[in-house]
């Protein structure tokens, strides 16, 4: 385990600067963990404070010792209370920001009211600027997004041997997760958001893949409890049962998100026409995407395709449908872009998607695709390559 090269993080401070310098920012104060990973390659209880011009500073509350100074491409410093940041700037020549951006879309109220009474200027949001950049990956981020993808795709492909009858979905996710993390799994899932509680994915048979959930998702599961009404229950898996297993890998900070489909002996024609449908669609969308392509276009073009075959009122749901058919991917699980509804932002190469064309069917099951891909100047690059079609288990 390593922090990325100190030029490659160099780099990406450079562009933010000159984000900042755009948008009329003096400076930004960043506290988010994903956000302090992006830039300085470490998450601590830390502050990074990015002026708009000049060298930044890491103000490190805990833990100092896990920070070496020499990898990161800012200033270093001790931070015990937050009233001691503008005594950090001033020593440094830093005049306060007169119009200072943090990340309002995660930040609590109360904090930023701390915030306001250290910083007399105007706050404003930034975290759309970070994310807009953390969307296009550098040749080194599709790297670790590669190696994440090839253990995820060890791992499924171990399933096969794991799936018996009337084992419960519990026992199989058990297994299966117990593999990941032997891979490499950190064992977090990052998600972008208020109250955006999230496991690595789920695995739901049979019944279980038609039940909804409060995740904005089409997938959704019983779970254990109304407290965490989300991803595996206690289903006994039978044969003709689909059995979808959609997990995310996070094997060094990038995820990649794939779901396969499985079942014991054979499954029903109908969900193996539905399944082959949503190849089509998959297929369908890497042909059309491409740098310029909107994700509004992409998800039209698929709900069309799912309209055409009959399955509209299946799609990415039954009921509780979604109106997306991918999202970015990266340091977390819903990055931009966003292949939704009326979507106008293009793809850009660089950008990382999961194209995740779906179907539910309450009482029987979901059955469907999900890859992860990067654009380039081409098309699209799969990143995931364990085989897509329903896998039989005799």
């Amino acid at each position: 385990m390593s922090y990325p090269p100190l030029a490659e993080l160099s780099a990406r401070l450079e562009r933010f600067q000159e984000v900042l310098r755009n948008s009329g920012m003096d400076g930004a104060l960043l506290v988010q963990g994903a956000d302090l990973v992006y830039f300085c390659g470490t998450t601590q209880s830390a502050h990074l404070y990015v002026p708009a011009r000049g060298p930044a500073l890491f103000m490190v509350r805990r833990s100092m010792r896990r920070i070496d100074p020499a990898l990161l491409p800012a200033e270093v410093v001790p931070l015990r209370r937050l009233d001691e940041i503008p005594g950090h700037l001033a020593a440094r020549g830093l005049a306060m920001p007169g119009v200072l951006g943090m990340e309002l879309d995660v930040l609590p109220v109360n904090l930023f009211r701390r915030y306001q009474k250290i910083f007399p200027g105007q706050i404003v949001d930034c975290s759309l600027q970070i994310r807009e950049l953390r969307a296009v990956k550098s040749a080194y981020e599709l790297g670790l997004l590669k190696e994440s993808a090839a253990v995820m795709d060890s791992v499924f492909a171990r399933i096969p041997e794991m799936l018996r009858a009337g084992m419960c979905e519990l026992e199989l996710a058990a297994r299966l997760e117990a593999e990941a993390r032997c891979a490499g799994h950190m064992g977090l899932v990052r998600v972008r958001g208020f109250n955006q509680e999230f496991f690595w994915g789920c695995l739901l048979a049979g019944p279980s893949g038609g039940v909804p959930s409060y995740f904005d998702g089409p997938l959704g599961g019983p779970g254990f409890t109304p407290a965490f009404p989300f991803g595996v229950g206690k289903h006994s898996i039978a044969p003709g049962e689909p059995v979808m297993v959609d997990y995310v890998g996070v094997v060094n900070g990038y995820q990649v998100d794939m779901t396969r489909v499985f079942a014991l002996h054979y499954l029903p024609e109908d969900l193996l026409d539905a399944h082959e449908t949503a190849l089509s669609i998959q297929n369908a969308l890497v042909e059309a995407a491409r740098p310029g392509v909107t994700g509004g276009e992409l998800y039209e073009l698929a709900l069309e395709m799912a309209t055409a075959a009959g399955l509209q009122e299946h799609f990415m749901g039954c009921g509780d449908q979604v109106r997306f058919i991918g999202h970015g991917v990266g340091l977390e699980l819903n990055e931009l872009p966003v292949l939704a509804r009326g979507v106008k932002d293009k793809l850009q190469p660089g950008m990382v998607v999961a194209l995740e064309p779906k179907f539910v069917f309450p009482g029987r099951g979901a059955v469907g695709i999900e890859n992860t891909f990067a654009v380039g100047e081409q098309g699209l690059e799969k990143l995931t390559n364990y085989p897509d079609d329903v896998v039989i288990v005799r």
